[in-house]
């Protein structure tokens, strides 16, 4: 299905890279845009970055440079290429700077943290995201679930995008936590919005500087981390004090060991990598998921036949029961609509690292310190991977399709050592949600309303969602 690719000259493992270069001496990249001054003295794509960077692929090919905010870009978009960044040498980068800004906010967590110190978090983490662990989760998914749709009204109006945001952390709370934090969603949905709103301002050259002056939105995101801050370490301190292991991933972040770097905590995490870890699976989790479902329940209502086909499996399988985690295999057009929602709306839709060194990619090669970006929204949408890659269908999904995919051409939760560690909680939460809301419930566009994405840390929608709510009268 997709054409071949010739295999990039890469270095053997343990050797530096061979630097190419034109018969004039000069470094070759590959072809690109021209960029005026100001363009590339500034992040100006963060206005429409998902229409510049899809742009650049279709013009350019599947490697593009161009150089922006004082660095140097590669726009990667051939899933061979993206192999040998994510999998193949990925010792050879580190991460981008998007993640060092996202430090801001997530600390030295698992998403942000490097080397020796990513590895040892990530061994900790582990246990935590074991299926038999996940598994148990699932009542806890389905429970919130029934509850966010019995407070629902019919012929209610409401923002699906907050919604989803509330029901999805409400989950990670209590899953993480073993605390209801229904009462603080509200809260953090304004935190995380005040943070996300300044993401391409802190893109800025000299954002710490910035971030000293009265810029309104820096200001609002400093004091959005605080509250942030405020209610995670408070949990922390809470559980602490009570020293009784709750079977969450919090206790397993408290009490887990790394038997390999016993020191003077024995080898546990301290408050601070605690608060990092659990903040980046808070936040980072609950955000994704709910933007997966936000688009999800976007696209059903613009489908009606993908909508009849999928309230036919719910009813037919579940028989007006709630589903349960024994349910999954048997709803596979359920997984198919989440799995093809998240190809059109990946809700991380652009994956970022730095070279350390030269890189040969293809027929060129990256210098020193080149970010290389790879966006699963242009890979999803390519034409050489999707037939009609535009249209929302998920009976593409099949196990043809799957067999002769590219491994880098569908990569929602990218790929490699930093793949997502939540990633089999997600798949089973977008399942068990979308069947149970779905169960009792058909979400209908508000007429009129935009729907536009919003590519900041995660794939949001600019104007939420706002959706009409209408009660299903099945037998």
């Amino acid at each position: 299905m997709a054409p071949s690719t010739a295999a990039p000259s890469t270095p053997a493992p343990g050797t530096a890279p061979s630097t190419k270069h034109s018969a004039r001496g000069a470094r070759v990249l590959p072809p690109g845009p021209k960029l005026s001054l100001f363009q590339r003295a500034v992040y100006w794509p963060g206005r429409d970055m998902l229409g510049f960077i899809t742009k650049l692929a279709r013009t350019y090919g599947d490697l593009v440079t161009y150089r922006i905010g004082g660095e140097t870009i590669f726009l990667v978009s051939d899933p061979h290429h993206i192999k040998e960044i994510l999998v193949t040498h990925n010792r050879t980068f580190t991460k981008s700077r998007g993640l060092e800004r996202t430090k801001r906010l997530l600390g030295n967590g698992l998403l942000t943290s490097e080397g020796a110190t990513h590895l040892r978090q990530r061994r900790l983490m582990q246990p935590a995201f074991h299926r038999e662990r996940i598994v148990g989760y699932g009542q806890t998914m389905v429970t919130y679930a029934d509850r966010a749709r019995r407070a629902w009204t019919d012929g209610a109006t409401l923002d699906v995008a907050q919604e989803m945001m509330r029901l999805t952390l409400s989950i990670a709370g209590k899953t993480l936590f073993d605390v209801d934090v229904e009462k603080q969603a509200e809260e953090v949905g304004r935190a995380m919005n005040d943070v996300m709103e300044s993401f391409w301002t802190t893109m800025l050259p000299f954002v710490d500087l910035l971030e000293r002056m009265p810029i309104p939105k820096l200001r609002r995101a400093k004091a959005a981390r605080r509250r942030l801050d405020k209610i995670i370490y408070g949990m922390i301190a809470e559980r602490r004090a009570s020293g009784r292991d709750h079977g969450d991933l919090l206790s397993m972040l408290l009490n887990a060991q790394d038997e390999e770097n016993v020191d003077d905590d024995g080898g546990r995490m301290t408050d601070k990598q605690v608060r990092d870890e659990a903040m980046t699976i808070l936040l980072a989790g609950h955000e994704t998921t709910a933007n997966a479902l936000t688009w999800t329940w976007y696209l059903i209502s613009q489908s009606p036949d993908v909508e009849a086909k999928l309230h036919e499996e719910i009813d037919r399988v579940l028989q007006g029961r709630l589903p349960g985690v024994a349910d999954l295999p048997a709803l596979p057009f359920v997984e198919k609509v989440v799995t093809e929602a998240m190809r059109l709306y990946p809700p991380a839709w652009i994956v970022g690292r730095r070279a350390i060194a030269e890189f040969p990619i293809g027929d060129y090669v990256a210098p020193p310190r080149t970010i290389m970006i790879m966006s699963p929204y242009i890979l999803h949408r390519d034409p050489r991977y999707f037939s009609d890659p535009e249209r929302f269908n998920p009976d593409r999904w099949a196990p043809e399709l799957k067999a002769t995919l590219p491994q880098f051409a569908y990569f929602p939760f990218g790929g490699g050592p930093r793949r997502c560690i939540g990633e089999s909680f997600a798949w089973m939460e977008l399942v068990l949600v979308v069947s149970t809301i779905a169960q009792q419930w058909t979400l209908g566009l508000v007429p009129g309303h935009p729907v536009e994405p919003q590519p900041v840390v995660t794939l949001r929608t600019k104007h939420g969602m706002k959706m009409t709510l209408e009660k299903r009268h099945t037998n």
